[in-house]
């Protein structure tokens, strides 16, 4: 039964080509959102938290700070509206799900840049 579902991802669901990014990394999405009958491009610029799943099903969570307020997002890697994925820095983290992230601020709150 599993190999039948994962035939089918393969086969139906197309793949879109996105940069290698992983957590601790700062991305932009850029993505589509519908109002009505009008269509704009909408980015979400912020650090990733996690990334979870695998092939279809897979999603990458994002937070950024809008003020005082933090805001996450998560996107699955297959949505539609889904546009480009941009790398602006990697960071380094020893972990590959920063939940601790939530609790830092100021300067505690940042991640060290991979540069190269």
């Amino acid at each position: 039964m599993e190999s039948l579902i994962k035939f089918v991802e393969d086969e139906f669901v197309p793949k879109k080509e996105f940069p290698k990014f992983s957590s601790g990394d700062t991305i932009t999405v850029y993505y589509e959102i519908k109002e009505g009958e009008k269509t704009r491009t909408q980015f979400f610029k912020g650090v990733v938290i996690q990334r979870r799943g695998t092939g279809a099903t897979e999603t990458f969570t994002i937070r950024k700070m809008s003020g005082t307020v933090g805001v996450e997002r998560i996107f699955p890697i297959n949505m539609p509206a889904l546009q480009r994925v941009e790398v602006n820095k990697k960071g380094k983290v020893r972990r590959s799900r920063i939940f601790y992230f939530r609790g830092l601020t100021g300067k505690k709150a940042r991640i060290k840049e991979i540069r190269g």
